[in-house]
């Protein structure tokens, strides 16, 4: 069965019928064995400019069953995903199914760009690449916060809150955007806690299940889908626990790592020269350091080694290219350094999951 369109909505005329939605009252508990397997994996790829209010509020279930409990009115207008302006420099990808979506959004270096959402679904962005010169963030104009700096960063807002974000990038940066159905990220009603608005937190054990998941849904196996309700489960209890109440992890301090300008100036260099192999010496005499000293720091750093970063950034922007119908496997091959069109699909399937050519005809 192909993927289905995560980005389709219910046209305006037709509106869900009273037995659908008390099937889905009866059905609130996420979907399992069959359930899970007859809903597919999808993806999307769009132009921010295409993100307004593609799904109405009408049309999402969790309306249906009240799991919306911030909207404020039932005549606002829901978003279906993050709207970003201006549109020409940045690029989306999207991916996922009706529960769990992820999204990943590229900013170019030296970009301003402003993100707003109030949705029915609960959003958790992921501040994944790059550097953030300057920011601010809102949820329902209260609670907000200006950014200092962009290494592991999250926000929740809950579904209905007004989420509002400006962000200044120092470097090419990467943003994930993980949308939940309330009937998927939900708390047990045995407990009196709820989902409050962060903003700019860190957060080591919610940042840990948080990527699990965005791996998970960008898997794209039906088999994930009770992996994909156990993350669920635990994300909702971290998120809705008070700092001071749940036991966590102390924050390793970094020790031995590169510094904020060795990072710069090396992940600089690496993006203008992905069709390049990268040569460990030259990284480590743009850090000042010695070839030992500069693997151990950046492993310390950014928790892989140099060359296994460079393939990641690497099939990172080969996802790009490929939403280009008018570039060729091969020529994308070649311009990321491959020899062979055979390697870089071993590569990319093996960082993906997908080959090249399915990774691309999934693309809308």
């Amino acid at each position: 069965m192909p993927p289905l369109q995560l980005a389709a909505s219910t046209p305006a005329n037709r509106q869900p019928s009273i037995p659908s939605a008390r099937k889905f009252v009866d059905e609130r508990t996420l979907p399992s064995g069959a359930q899970g397997r007859a809903t597919m994996m999808g993806m999307n790829l769009a132009n921010s400019s295409e993100s307004k209010q593609r799904g109405a509020a009408s049309a999402s279930p969790a309306r249906l069953v009240g799991e919306a409990q911030a909207v404020k009115s039932s005549t606002v207008a829901l978003d279906s995903r993050v709207g970003i302006t201006p549109a020409d420099p940045v690029t989306r990808l999207e991916m996922g199914r009706r529960w769990w979506v992820s999204e990943s959004v590229h900013l170019p270096c030296g970009s301003r760009a402003e993100f707003r959402f109030q949705g029915s679904r609960h959003l958790l962005a992921l501040y994944n690449e790059g550097a953030g010169k300057r920011g601010e963030a809102s949820v329902d104009g209260v609670c907000r916060s200006k950014l200092r700096g962009s290494d592991h960063l999250l926000t929740f807002v809950p579904a209905g809150r007004a989420y509002r974000e400006w962000h200044e990038t120092a470097s090419f940066t990467e943003v994930t955007f993980l949308y939940f159905d309330p009937a998927a990220l939900r708390l047990s009603e045995a407990t009196n806690a709820q989902f409050l608005p962060r903003v700019y937190f860190e957060d080591a054990l919610v940042w840990q299940t948080a990527f699990k998941l965005k791996k998970a849904i960008e898997s794209c196996g039906t088999e994930c889908a009770p992996y994909l309700e156990a993350l669920c489960g635990v994300l909702a209890h971290e998120l809705s626990m008070p700092d001071g109440d749940l036991v966590r992890e102390p924050t390793p301090v970094s020790r031995g790592g590169l510094a904020g300008w060795q990072k710069r100036v090396v992940v600089e260099y690496v993006e203008e020269h992905l069709g390049e192999q990268v040569c460990l010496l030259k990284l480590a005499e743009l850090a000042r350091l010695s070839v030992h000293h500069f693997c151990r720091a950046f492993k310390r750093s950014f928790g892989m080694p140099a060359y296994q970063y460079q393939v990641l950034r690497r099939m990172e922007f080969a996802k790009l290219r490929l939403a280009d119908r008018a570039a060729s496997i091969t020529d994308i091959a070649l311009s990321l350094g491959y020899a062979q069109t055979s390697s870089f699909s071993s590569a990319f399937r093996k960082a993906t999951g997908w080959t090249p050519t399915n990774y691309r005809r999934e693309l809308k």
